[in-house]
């Protein structure tokens, strides 16, 4: 963010809170694109066989980058659409996902979400997810917990599986991988209350956070479309792992979230069979 000094506590909080609220009202814009697109009409074109990409991923795209750029011209940025906008080597990064739920907003399903996150020096710092539909802003600053629409939230006090609703979701390229999570799902549900599947994996962590839901996990997934989220989880009380318990990593592909008192049982349960 800022490359000034502080000499007092109050100013640095402060200055993040100025860099969050300037992140937020991005997102939130980026948000009211999406959904005048939905509005006026979008096209849609194939990055894959089932991987889609309409024109509001990249109205979306451009403006959240252009914005951000305008606010912190001194950090790179990494979007889904335009890739790394600087190859030189910077303590922080700003990971963007203009549109996540593409499958869901293509066919008209209200479940997508604006995902803005700032990692510095490898560790999640910042984090805001906007669902346009709803309103519902998502917020998290390490250190400083987790919000929604500006109230804190704490993950859920679930202690077992068997009392759990969890959620995931499949790669794209399900059909041709091995992991295809597909014995991992059924072995999930069948232990808990049940398993969703929504298509947004920026809100299926904020909805962790937020203690709806107990649990998440997801191999072969990208980094904007976690990063964001996952910082959500962790400040309000979570924990991450990637799904064969190792330590977290944003860029691994792969994440498992929980409220941290069903972790272990879950690990179990969706790790390697």
């Amino acid at each position: 963010m800022s490359k000034k000094t502080y000499r007092h506590k109050d100013e640095r909080e402060e200055a993040v809170k100025l860099d969050i609220a300037k992140v937020e009202a991005i997102a939130v814009g980026a948000g009211k694109i999406l959904l005048a697109k939905l509005e006026e009409g979008f096209s849609i074109e194939k990055k894959g066989a089932v991987d889609l990409i309409t024109d509001a991923d990249r109205l979306s795209d451009e403006f959240i980058v252009r914005k951000l750029q305008e606010h912190f011209p001194d950090t790179a940025i990494l979007s889904e659409e335009q890739g790394l906008t600087s190859s030189a080597q910077r303590r922080s990064l700003w990971v963007v996902d203009p549109l996540d739920g593409t499958t869901n907003y293509a066919h008209g399903y209200p479940y997508f979400s604006v995902s803005i996150a700032l990692i510095r020096d490898g560790e999640l710092a910042l984090g805001v997810v906007h669902n346009p539909l709803s309103g519902e802003l998502f917020s998290a600053v390490r250190g400083q917990g987790a919000y929604r629409n500006g109230t804190k939230v704490r993950v859920s006090q679930t202690k077992r599986v068997q009392e759990s609703l969890l959620v995931t979701g499949f790669a794209y390229d399900v059909a041709t991988r091995p992991d295809d999570n597909m014995a991992q799902f059924a072995r999930a549900t069948k232990a808990s209350q049940g398993v969703l599947r929504l298509g947004s994996a920026a809100l299926d962590l904020c909805n962790v956070a937020c203690g709806r839901l107990d649990g998440y996990w997801e191999r072969g997934i990208n980094v904007w479309d976690i990063a964001a989220g996952a910082l959500m989880v962790l400040e309000a009380g979570g924990r991450l792992s990637l799904i064969g318990g190792q330590k977290f990593d944003p860029f691994a592909r792969e994440v498992l979230a929980t409220n941290g008192l069903i972790h272990g049982e879950l690990l179990e349960l969706v790790g390697d069979l």
